[in-house]
């Protein structure tokens, strides 16, 4: 059944582009389902390939899997080029579902998004992380610190770049605007590939205080 305002302002999923039913938030439940779910096994392999050896990450979590070509990178792409703000709410209600019982053991003070440089928000007018950052808050009650770090330094896109040449890519990109003082952090983005980003902003946090970081995602890509 169509509402009122869905017949005069119809939504659509931005993954299949079909029209959303009353009933629906703002991706169709078809569409959710083909989104692939990142398991207890998973979620070990990807510590263990991108933050365990360096130290900085305490502990990572994330709810899917990111896929070439397929759903969650249509919404992903929405929400960050076609400024479909309320979808990072959205996402980050569902990162929240994952992360929940964890809360208690993380002792999570603040939440952090990884920030963009100026000039790119300036041509996305909003930062996508903040916005998953904002669901999380949502259902977690957990403040946001949106201006604990600045990045400083704008970078190339990492799409194309290796291990190496992405953790270059981005040393010395941030930096922490106050001093901090035994905070437990989590640190939010929308997709982690390397975790090269993660990292460096960790690495700074821990610089300026911080007493452990935890990382939580939408997705993890290979």
């Amino acid at each position: 059944m169509i509402s009122v305002i869905d017949f005069f302002l119809p939504r659509f999923c931005p993954a299949c582009q079909k029209r959303l039913e009353a009933s629906s938030s703002l991706v169709c439940n078809k569409c959710l389902s083909t989104i692939k779910k990142a398991d207890i096994g998973r979620l070990k392999s990807e510590f263990n390939r991108k933050f365990a050896e360096s130290g900085i990450i305490y502990d990572f979590t994330t709810r899917f899997i990111f896929e070439k070509d397929k759903s969650l990178q249509q919404i992903i792409h929405s929400l960050k080029y076609g400024k479909k703000f309320l979808l990072g709410i959205f996402l980050g209600t569902l990162l929240a579902e994952t992360i929940k019982a964890d809360f208690a053991r993380y002792k999570i003070d603040m939440i952090v998004p990884v920030p963009l440089h100026h000039l790119k928000k300036a041509e996305r007018e909003f930062n996508q992380s903040l916005y998953i950052a904002k669901g999380i808050k949502k259902a977690t009650g957990i403040i946001i610190c949106n201006r604990q770090i600045k990045r400083k330094k704008y970078t190339e896109s990492q799409t194309t770049m290796n291990l190496a040449k992405r953790d270059e890519n981005i040393r010395g990109a941030f930096a922490s605007r106050k001093r901090l003082h035994g905070e437990n952090i989590l640190l939010v983005d929308d997709v982690i590939t390397t975790g090269a980003t993660i990292r460096e902003c960790g690495r700074v946090l821990l610089g300026a205080g911080a007493n452990r970081i935890y990382a939580a995602s939408v997705a993890v890509a290979d």
